[in-house]
């Protein structure tokens, strides 16, 4: 398996996930536009893809979902109440698929388990999804993490896991109260502390890398994020890889199954050099 964060944060988000022959996008919450730009950027296009699955309504998940689809003829796969939610934006499908939030289902190669997460919209989910032999699971916008998250970022060989304020930066910052209530609330974003507690539980998983994603461009500094987990995971002597994911640009391609120094001996340079935490 492998994927490639197209772009994360609070302008639009958007994964590749490719595996076998098929390949598939988790939101398109850039234009259409610009999501076959970035998708060029890594020798992909709009073309390749077999399917879209939405996590939940918010613009910033969904913009490109509808001109995606009728474009290129691309299935569309979401709950019955994102959908609904999410209908009159994204307007006619090409194609919609319902699945139920807890159960999975088959798409090609593909085994995907949607699951619940804590966002103050309709019915949002992450997903894990697995080749039969790796699998990489997404979960961003949630505001805690539960006990049924745990269950499933453990299974997972890499992670893309949101990291998306800092306490300190949304209290001082031009937010208005409501929002700033709204963001560090159970059904909010995820603090860059309880992104980094839970690395720590990692550590004793099988998990090979993690993509922190979703950062705020306002409440939050990648340089926050990198000091806060160099310090969290000092002593825990990590197994995987970790890297920021970006709002402007595409992240590398990562290799699920492969060790960091392979990715790098067969890729050559990263597009983002700076990994946080070496694998130990």
């Amino acid at each position: 398996m492998k994927f490639c964060v197209l772009g994360s944060g609070s302008k639009g988000n958007c994964t590749l996930i490719e595996s076998g022959t098929t390949r598939l996008l988790i939101d398109a919450g850039f234009s259409g536009k610009e999501i076959s730009r970035r998708l060029a950027l890594i020798n992909r296009s709009p073309e390749d893809l077999d399917a879209i699955l939405i996590t939940h309504e918010h613009g910033d998940h969904i913009s490109g979902v509808g001109i995606l689809s009728r474009r290129c003829n691309l299935p569309v796969y979401a709950n019955p109440a994102t959908h609904r939610a999410a209908e009159t934006r994204i307007k006619k499908l090409h194609q919609y698929w319902e699945f139920e939030t807890g159960t999975g289902f088959v798409l090609n190669d593909l085994d995907i388990h949607p699951f619940r997460i804590s966002h103050d919209t309709a019915d949002p989910v992450g997903f894990l999804i697995s080749d039969g032999v790796n699998s990489v699971a997404s979960c961003t916008d949630t505001g805690k993490i539960t006990t049924l998250i745990r269950q499933r970022l453990r299974q997972c060989n890499a992670l893309i896991l949101e990291s998306n304020y800092d306490p300190v930066m949304l209290h001082t910052g031009p937010y208005p109260m409501h929002i700033k209530q709204r963001v560090r609330s159970n059904q909010g974003h995820l603090a860059n502390n309880d992104a980094a507690t839970f690395l720590v539980e990692l550590c004793t998983a099988k998990v090979q890398h993690v993509v922190l994603a979703h950062l705020s461009e306002t409440n939050n500094h990648p340089d926050l994020v990198t000091d806060l987990i160099r310090r969290e995971l000092a002593l825990c002597n990590p197994r995987f890889s970790l890297e920021l994911a970006c709002q402007d640009r595409p992240s590398r391609f990562i290799t699920v199954g492969e060790s960091n120094n392979e990715q790098e001996e067969r890729e050559g340079e990263k597009m983002i050099p700076d990994c946080i935490v070496e694998p130990g």
